[in-house]
């Protein structure tokens, strides 16, 4: 069972991430990398995150993994909030773009995601990654896969 399951089984998109974030629990991702998933509202997400030590990379600056599951996770966050309770999501591709190096001296950053639009099977969203200022330092595109759950049978002893 997955934590969006075990925290807001049988509700909307919106639902589930609501409860999710009611709850206070946090995926591995998120430990990991120690993000806080921060505002959900439809066809909206928005995570943050200080970056430190456990991001930086061997030439001295943030990894850009840390900045591009920033944005993958406001882009799919942002369509899982439209989403019904018989639905999931995959990003089908993400497009990252990085304008200035982030460093454990930027401080808090937000990434922003939000849908542009949304069909029956493809949802295409945007975000964007940007300090306590304002200032740009990552943006994204994605496209995301949208599918009908499968309705799953118990497992055999």
């Amino acid at each position: 069972m997955s934590l969006v399951e075990e925290t807001g089984g049988g509700l909307d998109g919106l639902g589930q991430l609501r409860a999710l974030m009611h709850s206070g629990r946090k995926p591995g991702i998120m430990v990991s990398l120690d993000l806080d998933f921060i505002e959900v509202e439809a066809g909206r997400a928005v995570f943050a995150g200080v970056p430190g030590d456990h991001a930086y990379n061997p030439i001295g600056t943030v990894h850009g993994g840390y900045a591009a599951t920033l944005l993958d996770s406001a882009c799919g966050c942002a369509v899982h909030s439209r989403l019904s309770a018989g639905q999931g999501y995959t990003t089908l591709e993400l497009k990252v773009a990085y304008h200035r190096p982030i460093t454990r001296d930027t401080g808090l950053v937000r990434a922003e995601g939000r849908v542009q639009t949304q069909g029956r099977r493809v949802a295409f969203a945007e975000a964007t990654l940007a300090d306590a200022q304002g200032r740009l330092y990552a943006t994204a595109t994605s496209t995301l896969l949208v599918f009908d759950l499968e309705t799953r049978a118990p497992k055999k002893a």
